[in-house]
């Protein structure tokens, strides 16, 4: 459930500049430092710091630096969870084609700067600053709460598609879902 949820936020904030709404057409790269807070129903609070970079082509990659390292990258019809501590690669294909255009209309302004998006029944409120995004919210289904803060945000940089492709070392245990 959690990488399902992941997975619809990547798509979330990795198409928001594509719609006409959020005023971002001429946006091709989104990176940035994200620091994203999750807190269960029981009041359990866990904090993840990291990168991500996201290109207009459908590539993302979402550098977690702590507590853990790990690496998600999302190439359109794959995900791959990279965990260097555990040694080992997950490959996901992603099942269900998800029309993004659609998802994105769906958002709509409900106050000055705050959007709203609501994808397989989760709310995903998403705040814009200086034409960027600045904040993502929502409760997933097991009624956690995340947060995801982006700061240090720069679009339009140019950004290596060398840093989107993963091969995993040999002493890896790659596991294929």
């Amino acid at each position: 459930m959690f990488y399902k949820s992941v997975l619809w936020l990547f798509f979330l904030v990795s198409f928001s500049f594509a719609s006409t709404t959020f005023s971002f057409e001429n946006l091709e790269t989104f990176k940035a430092n994200f620091v994203q807070t999750i807190k269960s129903s029981e009041n359990n609070n866990i904090e993840y710091k990291g990168d991500v970079y996201i290109k207009s082509s459908g590539n993302i990659l979402w550098k977690y630096k702590t507590p853990i390292e790990k690496n998600v990258y999302v190439n359109n019809k794959y995900v791959i969870i990279d965990e260097p501590q555990l040694e080992q690669a997950i490959f996901t294909s992603l099942q269900d084609d998800i029309n993004l255009i659609e998802i994105l209309k769906k958002a709509k302004e409900i106050s000055k700067n705050e959007y709203l998006a609501v994808i397989e029944g989760v709310d995903y409120k998403v705040l814009i600053n200086d034409k960027s995004i600045t904040n993502i919210s929502y409760k997933d289904k097991l009624e956690n709460s995340i947060n995801i803060s982006f700061l240090n945000v720069v679009n339009n940089s140019i950004l290596d598609n060398e840093i989107f492709r993963f091969s995993a070392p040999e002493y890896y245990d790659v596991i294929r879902k």
